[in-house]
């Protein structure tokens, strides 16, 4: 086995465990590992694959707890605005293509600064950010702005797979046990990754850039932890708090966000 192949098996695994019952989830945690060996758009498309098949296995586990209408009202705007978010994606995919934004040294080796790495570093900054500062972790917004929390996490989810932190901050409020909570973010999760992943595989086949490919060996292994991981999770609900987990993710996501912004990534 191969250290990228263990790394982002490891990952997956750890994610996946604590996604069932916290604000984060695996995309937020697994798409900076497989960007340390990929480039960062296959980086992304690799984790929705494994996102997706993660949360159908979580749809099998959990789905006859989920609240219909809090996915109707949350989750079709989510998927209308996860399609843009992977259009802005791929735009800015085929843009790393043309000459880097800024270049820069450090220790001898040059830094480019791209427009994904750019605003892909920028947007896990302000997620690991929620993680970090005290008080961000516990906001709830009103029922009332369901629909808008769902653009703004299928957004996010279609650009660079953030979702879970902005969908938590949005279904928070609603008073939800926690499986219901784990089913309705799977359904909504799965609908959202359908979509990006729709719009990643035509980009994909036409004009993202020439080397990009999935490493399906990576995806294949990811996928496995992530089932275990589920699994276990699903064992473990609602027993654990992740409060120190949720600072010690936020802390490495702040080194590889700004890494990946800067283009030392």
């Amino acid at each position: 086995m191969t250290l990228d192949v263990a790394v982002v098996g490891a990952a997956a695994f750890g994610a996946s465990l604590v996604s069932l019952f916290s604000g984060f989830g695996l995309g937020t945690l697994l798409m900076p590992v497989f960007a340390l060996f990929f480039p960062v758009d296959v980086a992304i498309a690799s984790t929705a694959v494994v996102h997706a098949a993660n949360n159908l296995f979580k749809f099998g586990l959990l789905a006859r707890g989920a609240r219909r209408e809090v996915v109707a009202r949350f989750g079709v705007p989510a998927v209308v605005a996860a399609f843009a978010g992977a259009a802005v994606l791929t735009e800015l995919a085929q843009s790393d293509a043309l000459a880097p934004l800024a270049t820069w040294q450090l220790g001898g080796r040059t830094a480019h600064v791209t427009p994904l790495g750019l605003v892909v570093g920028l947007a896990i900054v302000a997620f690991s950010l929620a993680d970090l500062v005290p008080g961000v972790a516990r906001l709830e917004a009103p029922a009332r702005w369901l629909p808008l929390g769902g653009a703004l996490s299928g957004f996010f989810g279609g650009l660079s797979g953030h979702q879970g932190a902005l969908r938590a901050i949005f279904l928070a409020p609603l008073g939800l046990a926690p499986a219901e909570f784990a089913a309705t973010q799977a359904v909504i999760a799965l609908l959202v990754d359908g979509a990006r992943l729709a719009v990643y595989g035509v980009a994909f086949g036409a004009t993202m850039r020439g080397d990009a490919s999935i490493p399906w060996t990576n995806v294949a292994a990811a996928t496995a932890c992530a089932f275990a991981g589920a699994y276990l999770g699903k064992r473990l609900l609602p027993k654990t708090t992740v409060g120190a987990l949720r600072a010690l993710v936020g802390a490495l996501l702040l080194v590889v966000g700004a890494a990946l912004a800067t283009g030392l990534a």
